[in-house]
């Protein structure tokens, strides 16, 4: 009776069959996404969706009262040689003053040589600030301030001996995005041709390096396209932009190499090239689509996180591996079919030519042979002597604390305006980060809203921490106020956590706390640290038990069998804990000061620790689903468990190594940028993947399932009836089926039947 094939050997069949049609398809679906992406502008998130707790609440009042916040700046002007009352400071002053309001960018200026302004002058009357808000839309001021820095620049220039610098909320995001951009745009960059140069020395060919790279940069050009118009129903920012390049090269390229890598042996043994290609989607095409749908289940866990960020990266990512997934199973044993032995163009010289791996054949054991071979003999002591190696790198990780570094995400030198910021703080503590008290209640202009004004204004110069000037404005209907007080410190340390936490705690509740039925709201920047933090830890064990739950699922139903989804979750959490230890000792106590040139907040970016967990609990499943997959294959080819992990193990060294190159190297690159929360979550990434396929696939795996023996693939009774999922029938190897030959036509007859 003829078998059914699996839904990736159908798509892989089709594929080679009508080769031009599926190529063509892929083209348009590519050339499709990214024209409709470009009709609509990415939607970014609201105030309210990147924070959490009290601080989404205050954001939340002032969206529905229709009151704008707009972006606040200062103009930092300072004169060593010169005081206040000087008339020369007089002058700069004035002048710069002039000129921003000439920008016709801004409203509310207020002058430090006005009575409102005096506040903003420094203790020894060399420095002053200029205030004013942005005109408009505060979330669009970032994209209109330019002007005004350029009208500062200027006025700077026109007067020699003064530093004259702006910063705010605008001027930071303005610069901060540019700043980033370029760093991701160049870290994108670099990222491929590093890709294709690992691929070049894994294949040995041109051909075949550039046919991963190539659907990779297809897969992520059409994720793109997805992304833009799907951000209009989940927002999202550039931090989810970025992850998805990241995820879509890395991944694209993975699933690439699962695939030429099956066919090249299976070639390698006498197949003709559509006989190996239906074997490579038999096999390997299966094991993209299971791990595909691991990824995928893994980054949905994010969505149970309820923030904004986390929201747009698991969008993001969900369809940029989803992109990949299709493209592999489609259009890619369409070009392998096509392009034949051809892959083999561009030999580099004294690169060694691929071969099939036979049974029996020691042949080409060298170092991972010799090491293999000594833990399937000692299992017992390999398995101990690993897991303990990891579980010590595992220990440093239960000291690990988050802390959102703020300002400091980018050290100082890579971005001038944040060393304006640091001259700002020092001289005039808390002024450029305020707190936000957002007030909803009946009437704001009755003798208790006054009362409390007065109140929260006397408390702002005798409070410990908080610093004036205090600013208040009201709704059009008297019914929502803001009000904007100081805080001492950075913004994110511990200092301004104390700080807000009197605000909150003691002078709210005592001033506007004390209007009837008020609605009081602390929020700002490090309102919406300190809740954002809060929230992500209590919402962590809700992500990471759905993550561990599905993935448990998920490998229950492709390998029907109760011990692999346990022994799969159990390794996971080993590599990723290993990956939490190591980030803690390179970044939270400052091992890495040195060679990766950051300075230590003392703890961990708030997002980092979720982010890897979820992103690397779905990635390890590339190797680990590829790798379970060939040794399942040889059981049911009737090897012995030994023989089975063995020429498993063996059999997919190569690929997996390549593909591991590939993700450290991108990981790395990403690694490197000067934003300290990307140098956290790529080196987490690549120290991750590179413990996951050695230490992890190399000796733990093979030793445990060793010991194991038959009970690898134990179902019990009660779970017989549980459906074959994506496990399909192993394909012969074409030497041990029907010979072919090719066809005049250039198509070839099949001679490896996918399953029995």
């Amino acid at each position: 009776m003829k078998r059914r094939d699996g839904l990736a050997e159908a798509a892989g069949r089709w594929s080679a069959t009508h080769r031009g049609a599926a190529v063509l398809l892929w083209l348009t679906f590519v050339v499709a996404a990214t024209v409709l992406g470009g009709f609509v502008t990415q939607a970014e998130p609201t105030p309210a969706e990147l924070t959490n707790g009290e601080a989404r609440h205050a954001e939340h009042i002032l969206e529905r009262s229709g009151l704008e916040l707009p972006a606040h700046e200062v103009v930092f002007i300072r004169a060593d040689a010169s005081a206040v009352d000087s008339a020369a400071f007089r002058a700069t002053v004035t002048d710069t003053v002039k000129r921003v309001k000439a920008t016709g960018k801004v409203r509310d200026v207020v002058s430090p040589l006005d009575p409102a302004g005096r506040a903003a002058v420094s203790a020894d009357r060399h420095a002053v600030l200029v205030q004013f808000d942005m005109a408009g839309d505060a979330v669009e001021a970032k994209g209109e301030v330019q002007p005004v820095l350029d009208a500062v620049a200027r006025a700077g220039r026109a007067h020699p001996g003064f530093l004259v610098e702006q910063f705010g909320e605008a001027s930071f995001a303005h610069k901060y995005d540019e700043k980033l951009h370029t760093d991701y745009t160049n870290a994108e960059y670099l990222s491929f041709p590093v890709t294709l140069g690992i691929l070049l020395v894994a294949f040995g060919a041109l051909v075949a390096a550039l046919l991963p790279v190539v659907l990779a940069l297809t897969a992520v050009v059409a994720a793109g396209g997805l992304l833009t118009l799907s951000s209009h129903l989940v927002h999202i920012d550039q931090n989810g932009s970025s992850v998805m390049s990241l995820i879509g090269i890395a991944v694209g390229v993975d699933y690439s190499l699962f695939y030429l890598r099956r066919v090249r042996e299976e070639r390698a043994r006498g197949a003709t090239t559509r006989a190996a290609v239906n074997a490579a989607a038999a096999t390997s095409g299966r094991s993209v689509i299971v791990s595909g749908i691991t990824v995928i289940v893994s980054l949905a866990g994010l969505y149970l996180s309820g923030n904004g960020i986390f929201l747009g990266m698991a969008t993001a990512t969900i369809i940029v591996v989803a992109v990949a997934v299709l493209g592999s199973v489609t259009v890619l044993p369409a070009l392998l079919s096509l392009l034949g032995d051809r892959t083999d163009k561009g030999r580099i010289p004294l690169l060694p030519r691929p071969r099939a791996e036979e049974p029996g054949d020691r042949s080409r054991r060298g170092a991972l042979g010799a090491l293999l071979a000594a833990v399937l003999r000692r299992p017992a002591i390999s398995l101990v002597v690993c897991a303990g190696a990891l579980v010590a790198l595992v220990v440093p990780a239960f000291s690990l604390h988050t802390s959102d570094p703020g300002v400091s995400d980018l050290p100082s030198r890579s971005l001038p305006v944040l060393q304006t910021y640091e001259r700002i703080q020092q001289t005039f503590p808390g002024s450029s980060t305020p707190a936000k008290v957002v007030v909803a209640a009946d009437s704001l202009d009755g003798p208790a809203g006054e009362a409390a004004l007065r109140g929260f204004r006397a408390a702002s110069t005798s409070t410990p921490g908080l610093s004036g000037p205090v600013t208040f404005r009201v709704s059009n209907d008297g019914k929502v106020g803001v009000a904007t007080i100081g805080l001492v410190g950075t913004g994110t340390d511990e200092r301004s956590v104390q700080a807000l936490r009197t605000l909150r705690e003691k002078v709210v509740p005592e001033t506007f706390g004390r209007v009837p039925g008020a609605d009081v709201a602390v929020g700002g920047a490090t309102a919406a640290s300190v809740d954002t933090n809060g929230h992500l830890s209590g919402s962590a064990p809700w992500v990471a038990g759905f993550v561990l739950l599905f993935t448990f699922l998920v490998m229950l139903f492709s390998f029907r069998s109760l011990v692999m989804a346990g022994l799969t979750l159990v390794l996971n959490l080993l590599s990723v804990g290993a990956a939490y230890g190591i980030v803690v000792l390179v970044f939270q106590r400052g091992w890495g000061e040195g060679p990766l040139g950051f300075t230590s907040t003392g703890g961990i970016a708030s997002w980092v620790p979720l982010f890897l967990f979820v992103f690397l609990f779905g990635l390890s499943m590339d190797y680990h689903v590829f790798v379970v997959s060939r040794i399942r294959e040889g059981h049911d080819r009737g090897l012995s468990n030994g023989q089975a992990v063995e020429r498993g193990i063996r059999s997919t060294a190569g690929v997996v190594t390549s593909a591991a190159v590939v993700m450290v190297a991108v990981a790395g690159v990403f690694g490197m940028l000067p934003q300290l929360s990307m140098k956290e979550s790529g080196v987490g990434m690549a120290t991750a993947v590179l413990v996951d396929a050695t230490l992890v696939r190399v000796v733990l795996l093979p030793a445990a399932m060793k010991l194991l023996g038959e009970r690898n693939w134990y179902v019990p009774r009660w779970l017989s009836w549980l459906p074959a999922g994506f496990t399909e029938s192993a394909p012969g190897s074409a030497t041990d089926d029907a010979a072919a030959t090719d066809q005049p036509d250039g198509t070839d007859r099949e001679i490896v039947r996918s399953g029995a």
